[in-house]
């Protein structure tokens, strides 16, 4: 996978459209952040519960990592998209998607 496949399935995601904050591209639903890439680590990163990136980082440590500092230990988990497959990603992708996604949103899902 690529940041090009991880952009794609987050756009994929009902309602999700794509902005930019801090000089990154992010991923929005309903004007909330839920994934950002991170070009200069060869990695996105989403915004999940953090009981749900114990559980990526355990299962998948080579895929998935706390994003450095305080944003880390609030959810934010680095995604390196190279070493995943479509499944792996979407799911942390929907993830953090339904973290973020108000409920008219996530119905559509």
């Amino acid at each position: 996978m690529t940041l090009d496949d991880f952009t794609r399935v987050a756009l994929s995601l009902p309602e999700a459209v794509e902005g930019a904050h801090m000089g990154r591209t992010d991923f929005r639903v309903g004007k909330r952040i839920f994934a950002s890439l991170h070009p200069d680590r060869d990695a996105g990163m989403v915004l999940v519960k953090p009981e749900e990136q114990a559980m990526l980082v355990e299962a998948e440590p080579v895929i998935f990592a706390p994003f450095p500092g305080g944003w880390g230990r609030s959810g934010a988990t680095l995604v390196f998209p190279a070493r995943a497959d479509e499944a792996t990603l979407r799911d942390a992708l929907i993830r953090a998607w339904r973290h973020r996604a108000p409920p008219s949103a996530i119905a559509a899902l």
